[in-house]
């Protein structure tokens, strides 16, 4: 019998998703919670789970194409009778659809794929976030001089181990090279070239590398320009910021502070053994000092329902990174940020870094944040005007750490510097409340013991 697969709701209500490419073909045998294809929303590229097991009979949309929640996707040839019609439950009602757990309420509605134009590859894995931690170039590797030893099975994603296949390559021997870490498409791109790879016969075009989309450039006249369509997370977040900047009435107050103390608390925490594990860097302690702060100021971790007429204090603080992407911006959430000792968010802040490095970031992940912050400081900005995430009354933007002269025990010293700037929603946080905030956490970072006095 034909089971036909519609897009689910992958999450927070998201309307349409983009085929970005298929893993399966028609006449392809599958099985239960195999991956489909991949498939980028408003938010993040997720995998595709088929929730049946038989063959594939029918593919409803191309790579590139744009299908709405509840459009047929896919469909199958399973085990059973093929009736014409559905058979009716009990009750007398359709048979209601497969839902995949974790991708949000069942679809309702119908709808066609629209096709949108395709001007080149976007190939959207392995996106680093350079916002958040600095990423080594993982795919400068020189050619093995020996032949590597290869271990137990690789760790990596369907995609990329469907994606090596198309290649031709060992995704073991790629995995022996790069070490104890995830295997990426980038890696099988890298040794791929190396080893002089080309895609197998009947498989489709190679695609481009990972975090190198390519869009083709347009004469006009005797002037080139590059038209990229807006789609995605560049949508997504254009819309978003329209949204808060025209709802909030946004103020700024900035602060420089000497972080001289900071910097040095930091080094001794790097040089101790036991905590070799965790990655601490300024980051981690500037999410501690905000979580206290908040603690202090409950107005800059509020939301304003204009519906209800009221404004929702929570006592509980989802921190968001603001995270700089291939893909364009994403500020995934450390939920309950304020429970988590100094090692915990550190280990929190490594963990979303590598997700949004490698673009695998769930939509769930990017809900529900009631505070941000934003570390434009990796770009070597001292301080900006950051906007409001949707919902959220208050966010705090990172500056770069200067040696500078400084006034310091009644004499001019070398100290470490950095302007830390806050904005917020002035509807529900008064100018004294937002600058006590930004006090509190300016004077955590330039005296770190006053955290026992939280």
């Amino acid at each position: 019998m034909i089971e036909e697969f519609r897009l689910p709701d992958l999450g927070e209500g998201l309307t349409e998703a983009e085929v970005v490419q298929w893993l399966v073909a028609p006449g392809d045998p599958v099985t239960l919670n195999q991956t489909l294809a991949e498939v980028e929303t408003a938010k993040a590229v997720v995998e595709l789970p088929s929730p049946y097991e038989g063959t594939v009979s029918a593919v409803h949309a191309d790579a590139g194409d744009t299908v709405a929640v509840g459009a047929p996707l896919i469909a199958f040839e399973v085990a059973g009778p093929d009736p014409d019609e559905p058979a009716p439950a009990a009750d007398g009602e359709q048979k209601a659809q497969p839902n995949l757990v974790g991708y949000g309420a069942a679809p309702s509605d119908g709808g066609r794929p629209a096709r949108r134009a395709r001007r080149g590859s976007a190939a959207v894995a392995d996106a680093e976030d350079s916002a958040v931690i600095a990423a080594a170039p993982h795919d400068a590797l020189p050619p093995s001089a020996a032949e590597p030893v290869v271990g137990e099975r690789p760790r990596s994603t369907p995609p990329v181990r469907a994606h090596a296949k198309r290649l031709g390559v060992d995704i073991a021997l790629v995995a022996a090279e790069i070490g104890d870490r995830v295997v990426t498409r980038a890696d099988v791109d890298a040794y791929a070239d190396r080893v002089g790879a080309t895609e197998q016969p009947g498989t489709g075009q190679r695609q481009t590398p990972a975090g190198s989309p390519s869009f083709a450039p347009e004469v006009s006249g005797d002037r080139l320009q590059t038209r990229i369509p807006i789609k995605g997370v560049r949508k997504a977040t254009a819309q978003a910021m329209v949204r808060s900047a025209f709802t909030a009435p946004h103020v700024t107050c900035f602060h420089t502070v000497d972080v001289t103390a900071t910097m040095q608390l930091i080094e001794q925490l790097r040089a101790d053994r036991s905590l070799s594990e965790h990655r601490i860097g300024p980051l981690v302690l500037i999410a501690k000092a905000v979580c206290l702060a908040l603690g202090r100021n409950p107005s800059l971790n509020a939301t304003w329902d204009e519906e209800a007429g009221e404004i929702v204090q929570n006592h509980f603080v989802d921190l968001g990174i603001a995270a700089a992407t291939e893909r364009g911006l994403i500020v995934p959430v450390i939920r309950d940020a304020e429970r988590l000792p100094l090692t915990g968010l550190a280990d929190a802040l490594t963990r979303l870094t590598q997700t949004a490095r490698s673009g695998r970031t769930s939509p769930a992940e990017l809900a529900g944040g009631t505070f941000s912050i934003t570390n434009i400081g990796v770009f070597g900005i001292d301080a900006g005007t950051p906007i409001l995430p949707p919902g959220q009354s208050g966010i705090l933007a990172v500056g770069a750490v200067r040696r500078q002269p400084w006034e310091h025990d009644g004499e001019i010293a070398l100290r470490q510097v950095m302007t830390l700037s806050v904005s917020f929603d002035h509807r529900l946080v008064d100018g004294a409340e937002g600058s006590r905030f930004l006090k509190d956490v300016a004077d955590l970072l330039e005296q770190p013991g006053r955290a026992m006095l939280f």
